[in-house]
């Protein structure tokens, strides 16, 4: 018969090993899944659709130089100064009001915010667009994540303040999903910057994180989240904390805020409704929500996003067709022959008068 001591040492190690089951259960496992869900949103380099990528030979009284300037881990990002001679601006930015600098949004670099950039140009700015890491002609074998485009931004700033043709100008920033966070957050080191435009911008990395995760997994995304987080700070340091709305509260810069209260990518409970319950009353602070522009085009007219809409029912009706899931040239070419940048890509020409006005208000 087994003694007491060899029972005892046997439940001892049965002890130990079931100790390993929980730890493993819950602490390496769920950290492990939030890794590989994290890596696997933000491990991999973004390329702009080519179907979408914007040329020079659309906008002919826009001029582009070209320049790279070097970000935290020594990737050099693509930086592109555009401006307009018919608007009284040399091609070294000389007679411009200002500098608008735009911060793109996920999914590709600046190629796609060039009508942006033209239309401030012919205003008279001055505008500075980069490709942040990872994207189009930037280095970086991925884009690492959320905080990365509030890194990126801080140091186009820089590079803005360091470059003898610009220094000197009133600093505006235009900023779009991604970009909405960036220009926000970015605000804590840059007391320059004297006006900020975020479109569908979101407050933190970790309301992002937990927003999409809730529509992928419902509640069940409230246990990963800490796990997620804690990567996050692994990866980016205190930058995991960026938060426009602390960006907002240490600046003295005018700030106006666009969204659509149907807008499922960045819904305005993680954005717009968090800036408006802080400085609703603050006069720095113009809110403009509209009801149906939804998220990738609010700055489009109402005539462009029903080509988009016609443009997108067509594409999965032949993508269903053609079992076109499975053949991405197939899908990529019909793209490339039925989406017309003329009548899809259309300014919002009033709501962009207004985002010139309101720049313009800082510059006198």
């Amino acid at each position: 018969m087994e003694n007491k001591s060899v029972r005892r040492h046997r439940w001892k190690h049965a002890a130990i090993a079931l100790g390993i089951v929980v730890v493993l259960a819950l602490l390496v496992v769920p950290f492990a899944l939030a890794v590989a869900i994290y890596e696997g949103n933000f491990g991999s380099r973004m390329q702009t659709p080519a179907f979408m990528e914007r040329t020079l030979d659309e906008f002919p009284a826009l001029s582009e130089s070209a320049s790279t300037f070097v970000s935290d881990k020594g990737q050099r990002l693509a930086g592109y100064l555009y401006t307009s001679t018919d608007a009284g601006v040399a091609e070294d930015g000389t007679g411009a009001k200002g500098v608008v600098v735009i911060a793109h949004g996920l999914g590709g670099g600046c190629n796609t915010y060039m009508d942006v950039a033209n239309r401030f140009a012919a205003s008279g700015y001055a505008v500075f667009a980069y490709d942040a890491t990872g994207n189009d002609r930037s280095e970086g074998d991925a884009v690492g994540g959320l905080p990365q485009g509030v890194i990126d931004l801080d140091r186009a700033l820089d590079a803005v303040a360091q470059d003898d043709r610009l220094r000197d100008l009133p600093v505006m920033l235009f900023g779009h999903s991604w970009g909405g966070y960036a220009v926000g957050s970015a605000l804590a080191d840059h007391p320059e910057v004297k006006a900020v435009v975020s479109v569908a911008g979101f407050d933190t990395s970790s309301a992002m994180l937990e927003s999409q995760g809730r529509q992928m997994a419902g509640g069940a995304i409230a246990l990963l989240m800490p796990y997620l987080s804690l990567y996050e700070h692994f990866k980016f340091g205190s930058y995991a904390d960026a938060s426009s709305l602390e960006g907002f509260a240490s600046s003295q810069a005018q700030v106006l805020v666009l969204h659509s209260a149907d807008d499922a990518t960045v819904p305005p409970e993680t954005g717009i409704d968090r800036y408006r319950e802080e400085f609703g009353d603050d006069p720095r602070f113009t809110f403009v929500e509209f009801e149906d522009r939804g998220h990738s085009f609010l700055y489009y007219s109402d005539e462009a996003r029903d080509n988009i809409a016609a443009f997108n029912e067509g594409y999965y009706a032949y993508r269903e067709a053609n079992d076109g899931a499975n053949d991405a040239d197939l899908m990529n070419a019909w793209r490339a022959e039925h989406f017309d940048k003329r009548t899809c890509l259309m300014l919002d020409e009033d709501l962009m008068s207004n985002i010139v006005s309101f720049y313009d208000e800082q510059v006198r």
